[in-house]
Formats: C-alpha cells, structure tokens, sequence
C-alpha cells in the first residue's frame, strides 16, 4: 500500500513506531489520523502527524515523559520525542455548536468511529493503523481523493453550522490540493456564508495565510468570491471584481490581484499578500483620461498602502507584518529611466530600504506576469538590477546611520542642541553623500555641515 512505503521511508518512522509500541503495550488503540493520512496518500510532504486513540489525556500523560497540555479540554495532548511534537487527541463526539465556532461540550468516546464521524470533510476523515497497515475508510475518503473532491461528512448545511472557518477551510484546501468543491458542498457554503460574521478575525488571519502558500492560491480565492465569503472577509478585494483596467492589462483588478499572487515564487507569506493587495487601491482611484481615453489609477499605490494596513490590521496581523507589506506596496510601482542618475538610484535604495530591494523586485516581476500581456522581465528592470549591483559594489552609505558623522559629533562641533536644526543638519549632509559617496568622511562632512548653518544664521 502506498502510505506504507511512505510512512516506512519517513524520517519519522521511528518516532511514530515508539508511539505505536508503547500505546499497544499498555492496551491502547492508536490510529494516524487527518491531514496526515490524506497527504501521505496525495504524496505531498507532511510537517504534522497527528494521532487519535481511546486513552484518556490524563493517560496519555502517564505514558511518556515529556508532555504539553496543548488542547487539554478537547482531549488533546502533545508528546514531545526527538526535537518533534505529535499531537495525540482522544476519541471523541462533540455536542452542540452554539456559537458556530467551539462546541459547547465534548464527549470523550472508546470508538474510533465516533471520533472520524465529527470531522469535516470526508478526505481528513481517514485512519491509518500503523500495527496491521490498514485504511479506515467510512465515509469514502479514498474515492474522494482519488476524483479530486472536497465533500463534507453528512449534511454540509450541518458541518457548516457546527463550525464557519470550515467554509473557508474547503476553498483553502480546493488552493492546496487542486480539488474542486462538491456541488452540495459548495451551495451550502454560499447559504452559510454568514456565519463567517461568528468566527475571530485571528482564525480568518491563519486561513489566508494558508490559503496564500497554497500552490495555486488564486483558485482558493475565487471559491471564497464565488461563495459570498469574499466579501465578508475581504471586501476591498472583492471590489475589484469587473473593474477593467486599460489595454496594458488583460485582467480586471481582482483577477489580476489573484494572478499576481499566483506569480510569487517566494516562501515568504508576507510577500504573498503583498501581491494580492499590490493594486487593492485601484477601485477608489480609477478615473477616465479624455485624452487618452483609458481609463488611470494615480496615487494608487499610496492609497492601496494605506487600505492593506486597514485590512491587515482589522485580521490581526503584527505590527512588523503591516509595515512590511504596506511598504512594498507603496513602493511598487517605481519607474527607473537610464537618465536615472547614480544619486537617484542611491535615493531609491534610502526610501525603499536596502533589505527590501529583492522582496520589491519579486513583487514587480509577479505584477508584470499578473495583468497577462507581459513576458517576466522587461529590459529597463533588468538594467536597473544592474545599476543598483554595480552601485552596492563600491558604495556603503544609504542612510543617516552609514554617515561617518553623527549628531553628538556635530553638537560638539558647532554648539548645537538636540533641536529640528541638528536633524535638518544631518539630513543635508545625507542627501551631499547620495550625489558624491566621496563625501562620505568627518572631516568634509563637517566642512558641509559648516557651510549649511552658515546659511542658515544668515536668516
């Protein structure tokens, strides 16, 4: 069987065998179960191994020496072995879901049968025994996996009710595995998608960020639009749905928001939701040009920054987080010219930030597969990575901290005091050392700075 070969090649073989042992040893059932199950099937590379047994937490901590109490009130401890966690739950059936996201009690159960009869969708519903090499199957999960389907266990209108993020969860997975959604499936999303308003904006956070690292994210995306759930969560890019661009651009917004996305070749999710919020500022700022009789977006970069720092706010993302992708997308949209002097390409560098030069170049190459009429690269970027590598090659001075002067410096100096004067001061000798990096020493620096607050007093 194929999910023997896989688990039997695992580097986690031994822990997850020690686990087996030790559970059957003290009489125990002990079943690998979930995403696990179903991803060692598809042959994608699992980072989670979960299991589920008939042993009570409290005697599961009695089996091994080091444990977390990680889900305790549903039934879920974690075992630490080997620098690895495996997350071990007991069985259990789950009550009445009130509040469309916990349920208000849980059952604990000595049958596996009960515990894979409250999950999702029939393709996480699958167990594998890792002492006989058999697939509990009750709810044609295999049959599922093999067409591509997500498909809820029982009625969809009931799993959705149960717990909303489910909803979303179905469209993320339709992004990671290239699954489509269950006719019925998907109609009971759209009559559910209310129920979103229940759920924290931190477990709508944790979902995009899956939903953007899938392999093609765009399809998650548009389930979420096609279902009503889009506009719930993410109004502002569903906006952009059917507002057309201009002839450079064969998509409107959203879609090329979306392909954009898919664009991104970094692992990095804030670049990910960099690109699906680059142009996110664009409804608000289209206008027509009689002139040329296509339709602008001035600003909006500046406007679409301002908008993605609302949105990543409202789903509680870092404050580092918000500055990072706002940044990129308020920087996305420069445009480099050979009459571009050195100083010009050593300002760019001081307003986008060196460390952010290659995320800001990812993001313009994504932006340029998106709108569906370019190649990947076009000859003025490709010019311009060159001048900027040739420029870091021999200068080192692209902020006020790379200046070999600093305020105290100059207070001594010229008798200054920490006042607008000093920065101004400091800011002027920066912008000197931009245009000529010879500048760049104490004892010209202060000749600078000498002439600049001459002119000054004249005032």
């Amino acid at each position: 069987m194929l999910i023997k070969n896989k688990i039997f090649n695992h580097s986690r073989r031994e822990d997850m065998q020690l686990i087996t042992d030790i559970f059957l040893k003290n009489r125990y059932e002990i079943f690998l179960v979930g995403g696990a199950v179903r991803d060692l099937l598809l042959g994608r590379e699992v980072y989670d191994f979960d299991f589920a047994t008939n042993a009570r937490p409290e005697q599961v901590n009695r089996l091994f020496e080091r444990t977390v109490p990680t889900g305790i009130r549903h039934g879920t401890v974690s075992v630490l072995l080997n620098k690895n966690s495996y997350e071990i739950t007991t069985y259990r059936t789950d009550g009445v879901y009130s509040d469309s996201r916990h349920p208000d009690e849980v059952c604990f159960s000595q049958k596996i049968e009960d515990d894979l009869s409250r999950r999702d969708f029939t393709i996480n519903a699958l167990a594998y025994d890792l002492k006989d090499q058999n697939i509990i199957d009750l709810f044609s999960g295999l049959a599922d996996l093999e067409a591509g389907v997500i498909r809820t266990i029982g009625k969809a209108d009931d799993r959705f009710r149960e717990d909303a993020l489910r909803m979303i969860r179905a469209c993320r997975f339709s992004a990671q595995l290239g699954f489509f959604i269950e006719t019925e499936t998907a109609s009971a999303i759209f009559s559910n998608a209310g129920l979103i308003q229940n759920l924290s904006n931190e477990r709508i956070r944790d979902e995009l960020i899956k939903t953007v690292m899938s392999v093609k994210p765009s399809t998650g995306f548009e389930n979420l639009r096609q279902t009503g759930i889009l506009k719930i969560i993410l109004p502002e890019l569903d906006s952009g749905w059917g507002v057309m661009q201009n002839k450079f651009h064969k998509y409107d917004v959203y879609y090329h928001n979306l392909y954009s996305l898919d664009a991104v070749e970094s692992t990095d999710y804030r670049m990910r939701l960099a690109a699906l919020l680059h142009d996110i500022g664009k409804p608000n700022t289209k206008k027509h040009n009689s002139d040329s009789e296509e339709s602008v977006f001035y600003n909006h970069e500046c406007i679409g920054a301002k908008i993605a720092s609302k949105i990543l706010r409202r789903l509680k993302f870092s404050n580092q987080d918000i500055d990072y992708i706002s940044h990129l997308i308020r920087y996305h949209m420069f445009y480099y010219t050979e009459e571009w002097t050195d100083g010009a390409v050593r300002r760019f560098i001081r307003n986008v930030g060196l460390e952010n030069i290659e995320a800001l170049f990812e993001l313009r190459r994504a932006d340029r597969i998106g709108n569906g009429t370019k190649s990947e690269e076009c000859l003025p970027i490709s010019r311009f990575k060159e001048k900027i590598r040739r420029i870091l090659e021999k200068d080192n001075a692209f902020s006020l901290k790379d200046l070999q002067i600093n305020g105290k410096i100059l207070m001594a100096k010229f008798s200054l005091s920490p006042s607008p004067l000093l920065g101004n001061t400091l800011k002027y000798l920066l912008e000197c050392v931009l245009d000529n990096q010879e500048f760049n020493t104490e004892e010209k620096l202060l000749e600078l700075a000498a002439e600049y607050l001459a002119d000054k007093k004249q005032y």
